[in-house]
């Protein structure tokens, strides 16, 4: 799948912290019905076998709603799921390397927090580039503060897709207008609320115009 602008628009990442008394593929369908545009699926305990059982889950759902889905980190999970592409940090392979073990057909996703390391993501075969934290976010207790003024300098410098991500809720996201993002990757401002369709639609912007 290529990857289309639009697809950035509203991107969900998910957290079985926040599962509550819904399954994580009830919570994602109850995203998609209102509006997310992307899903990726973030695991880092579970087994590989497991992730897989739940990459299959999510994969069949967001097909039937014709979204890209997309793996945190794990290379074999990515490929043995088909997913459509892939989300790499910093601290994980280089892309260049993961760009050669997934193919040229799928999406290559990559965080980054500075202007080099989005220049270098480029070079290195990105298809996107994920911006953050932007605020200040519990779902990820390790993640470097990016400035908005730094946000702003990564998008005018490298010609690629961004998406910002990091404690973005219904009360700060139109903060970033005008920043040259994409879109916005959300966790808890979706998944931890009572209505997550009803989440999802006040998170909507026109971010591509």
């Amino acid at each position: 799948m290529k990857l289309n602008k639009q697809n950035l628009s509203l991107y969900l990442v998910t957290d079985r912290h926040w599962t509550k008394d819904q399954s994580l593929v009830e919570q994602v369908e109850a995203g998609l019905k209102g509006g997310v545009t992307m899903v990726q699926l973030r695991e880092k305990n579970l087994s590989d076998e497991e992730f897989l059982l739940k990459a299959l889950e999510l994969k069949e759902l967001t097909t039937t709603y014709k979204v890209p889905f997309m793996i945190n980190d794990n290379v074999w999970v990515a490929i043995q799921s088909d997913a459509d592409g892939i989300h790499i940090g910093q601290d994980d392979l280089p892309a260049d390397e993961v760009r050669k073990l997934v193919g040229e057909e799928k999406i290559l996703g990559v965080s980054v927090q500075t202007v080099e390391q989005a220049q270098i993501a480029k070079r290195q075969g990105a298809d996107y580039l994920g911006v953050g934290a932007v605020f200040s976010t519990d779902t990820k207790k390790d993640a470097k503060h990016v400035p908005l003024q730094v946000l702003k300098e990564i998008c005018e410098a490298v010609n690629l897709p961004v998406v910002a991500i990091g404690g973005i809720d219904e009360d700060n996201v139109d903060e970033l207008t005008g920043s040259g993002i994409c879109g916005v990757a959300v966790v808890s401002a979706i998944l931890a609320s009572d209505d997550i369709t009803q989440a999802a639609k006040n998170l909507k912007r026109d971010w591509v115009l």
